[in-house]
C-alpha cells in the first residue's frame, strides 16, 4: 500500500480545544482502519507543523478522502506528501533512462 506523510497545523479552533486532541487522534485512527487505511505513527512536532501521521492507504484517492474528512472538521489544516519506501525509490531510480 502507498505510504503518506500527513502534516498538520492546529487552527484557532484546534488550539482552543487542544485537550480533546488525543481523543480526536484515536477516532481518526479508527476511521482510517474502517476505510482500509492505517495510521502507522503519530508525532507531535516542534516547528512549522504541530503534528504528523505516517500512514498507508490503498490509493491516493482513498487518502485524499480521509485527509479532506479530517480537514473539514476545522481543527487542523493539512499537507499530505506521498512517501516512497526505500525499495520503491530503488525501483524508480533503476528505471531511469541514461
Amino acid at each position: 500500500m502507498p505510504s503518506y506523510l500527513i502534516l498538520f497545523r492546529f487552527t484557532q479552533k484546534g488550539v482552543e480545544t487542544i485537550k480533546d486532541s488525543p481523543s480526536r487522534v484515536a477516532a481518526i485512527k479508527k476511521e482510517f482502519k474502517e476505510k482500509g487505511a492505517e495510521v502507522k505513527d503519530f508525532f507531535m512536532l516542534m516547528g512549522r507543523y504541530d503534528t504528523a501521521f505516517v500512514a498507508t492507504a490503498p490509493d491516493d484517492e482513498s487518502m485524499a478522502k480521509l485527509v479532506l474528512s479530517i480537514a473539514r472538521r476545522g481543527n487542523v489544516s493539512t499537507e499530505t506528501l506521498r512517501a516512497f519506501t526505500e525499495e520503491e525509490f530503488k525501483k524508480i531510480v533503476e528505471g531511469l533512462q541514461d
